[in-house]
């Protein structure tokens, strides 16, 4: 299982293959779908679909490392880990500590404007090819500033 930042931070961190550690240790405590995906957005600010969760829950359900310890109304599902799943968790600590500070960083990224920005440069990318000679150099420009501030800011120096 691998977990990569692809593209930056202006990218979502690629989660499909980490989410099985995430949705896993959050099953130490018993939860179905909807629940989990309440409790990811909730700690890393990451908005997940029931076309991701469920095929994830019925692949951990396969492998063992999960079970169904409740099915209640409309046939919600309540799952928790099994043991074979807390071995499998502590055999894969190191990789799911490091998808979780990565994903608490992106969740932090969002917080500090990351969404706002993330929206700017989608209506960007869009309309880049129609953008005339004094837009492309305000651009650049606002760009070559926010880069030089950001770098200052982690050196510790005022922008």
């Amino acid at each position: 299982m691998s977990f990569d930042i692809s593209g930056g931070p202006m990218e979502k961190p690629y989660v499909k293959g980490a989410l099985k550690l995430i949705i896993l240790e959050l099953l130490k405590n018993p939860n179905h779908g909807y629940g989990i995906m309440a409790e990811v957005e909730r700690l890393y600010g990451i908005k997940l679909s029931a076309g991701t969760v469920y095929p994830i829950l019925s692949s951990l359900k396969r492998s063992g490392l999960i079970k169904v310890v409740e099915t209640g109304d409309r046939d919600r599902k309540t799952y928790q880990i099994t043991e074979r799943g807390i071995e499998y968790l502590n055999k894969n600590e190191k990789e799911l500590n490091d998808i979780k500070r990565k994903l608490l960083a992106y969740k932090a990224f969002l917080e500090l404007g990351g969404e706002e920005l993330k929206e700017a440069f989608k209506q960007l990318f869009k309309s880049i090819d129609n953008l005339n000679e004094a837009q492309r150099e305000e651009l650049e420009s606002t760009f070559r500033e926010c880069a030089r501030k950001i770098k200052l800011l982690l050196l510790g120096e005022r922008a």
